[in-house]
């Protein structure tokens, strides 16, 4: 007598941990840019919720999106990754058209509605994720060769490049990560990179020395405090503030730094405010729930019914903690200062709708998952 297992394919109704810890990271992200925020845009905008009522409507937004990618099938973003690729690339290129493209302290990263503005590299990154998927998981033989891993190169590649010519040296950095990561999970071998390591060196290298303010953010993390009324002064302001949390913070809403101290508090630099008004504890905690977060997509990309869909939800959770790790090793002076935000909890509702609409195709893939094994005899 032969034990044979067969594997059931069972709709899961809804991952409750994966919404939880999602509302619960998007409610922390209001408090704290509310926080961080309330007395700058009050001498600003007349407004001290202006930041937050832009958060909420994120949210409301983002809520939405993760309803309707939820409901949507992940097998038919499929069919739409070249779209999407397409449209990618016309909204980071329609950033640099005069009357479209809205420039802010140099840099020409948001397009203009009027009505709204979003930032397109948010949007590249995730439609980047699509597509990639989709190539990894119909050719993981041809992944294995030099070759095969080029057409996601040179997808990667055309991101990168008109996301740096924004200029966006953070986003680009998180892409090329990203490229990275999803190959690796495809199937690529570790001997490609090794190839690529030098040349890659050496374009980092050349961003640096063509724009003068990135070699003076790189002096300024080597010794921030040489500069701390110039190019080092925001690094020195975020220790300053995380140095002053101690243990278990200085109450919500009492932080020091925010007043108009700590650049860009209640977007890039927002954890920074988040350690000075709940210490260490809070931090910690804060990047627990991101390590939960991460846990909990993965199993769902351990639990999927194929390849692709384990190629994309592992490439959004990837996403996220690379994101979370590049921003508080920022905040924290780990490496040189460059603009990213922390997904959920940064203000800025492109960054928020996006992520939120990501989790709920992370949803999708869940309800579609594998659910248990049963075993027949023969």
């Amino acid at each position: 007598m032969k034990l044979i297992a067969l594997r059931q394919t069972k709709k899961h109704k809804f991952n409750l941990a994966l919404f939880l810890l999602m509302i619960f990271l998007s409610a922390i992200g209001c408090l704290f840019v509310y926080s961080a925020s309330s007395y700058g845009a009050k001498i600003t905008y007349g407004d001290e919720c202006f930041f937050l009522k832009k958060q909420l409507m994120g949210v409301a937004v983002g809520l939405v999106c993760y309803v309707f990618f939820s409901l949507l099938n992940y097998h038919f973003l499929k069919k739409v990754g070249w779209y999407l690729f397409a449209i990618s690339v016309v909204l980071l290129a329609l950033v640099f058209v005069p009357g479209i493209g809205l420039t802010n302290y140099g840099a020409t990263r948001w397009i203009n509605l009027r009505f709204i503005t979003f930032q397109p590299s948010e949007i590249a990154k995730f439609s980047f994720i699509i597509l990639s998927a989709n190539l990894l998981a119909k050719s993981a033989e041809k992944v294995k060769s030099f070759k095969g891993i080029l057409p996601i190169l040179l997808i990667g590649a055309t991101y990168c490049v008109l996301i740096i010519l924004e200029p966006n040296m953070s986003i680009t950095i998180c892409m090329a990560l990203l490229v990275v990561v999803m190959l690796l999970m495809g199937g690529a071998k570790f001997k490609h990179f090794a190839m690529l390591s030098v040349p890659a060196a050496i374009m980092v290298v050349v961003l640096i020395l063509i724009e003068p303010y990135r070699l003076k953010r790189l002096i300024a993390f080597i010794d921030p405090f040489a500069a701390k009324q110039d190019e080092g002064f925001q690094l020195v302001q975020s220790l300053l503030g995380i140095s002053l949390g101690g243990m278990f913070g200085s109450g919500i809403f009492n932080s020091r730094q925010k007043y108009l101290f700590l650049p860009f508090s209640e977007s890039d630099f927002i954890f920074s405010i988040i350690a000075e008004e709940t210490g260490f504890a809070g931090a910690m905690f804060l990047i627990i729930v991101f390590v939960l977060l991460f846990l909990c997509i993965m199993k769902v990309a351990r639990h999927s019914p194929d390849k692709f869909g384990f190629l994309l939800a592992a490439g959004i959770g990837s996403l996220i903690i690379i994101q979370v790790m590049l921003n508080i090793a920022v905040v924290t002076g780990l490496v040189p200062p460059t603009g990213l935000p922390l997904p959920f909890i940064s203000s800025g509702s492109t960054s928020l709708m996006v992520f939120m609409g990501a989790l709920g195709i992370v949803q999708n893939i869940h309800k579609n998952s594998i659910n248990s094994v049963t075993f027949s005899e023969k």
